[in-house]
């Protein structure tokens, strides 16, 4: 088990990494067993170690 799983920190890989590894429907069974929760973007898969609630933060003008 990495540290940032047992720290409950946040992970990100490559959503082909984790299909060809493990196959996603057995990824996000363990996602969920574990009661952790997962976001995907651009190929990414930002995977979020804890069960602590994720809050989108999101602005109308672009951060420059």
């Amino acid at each position: 088990m990495s540290k940032a799983v047992q720290q409950g920190g946040v992970i990100r890989r490559k959503a082909r990494d984790i299909e060809r590894f493990a196959g996603m429907d057995r990824f996000l069974s363990e996602i969920d067993r574990r009661g952790f929760q997962v976001a995907e973007n651009a190929g990414q898969i930002v995977i979020f170690c804890n069960r602590a609630p994720v809050r989108w933060i999101a602005r109308d003008e672009p951060l420059s």
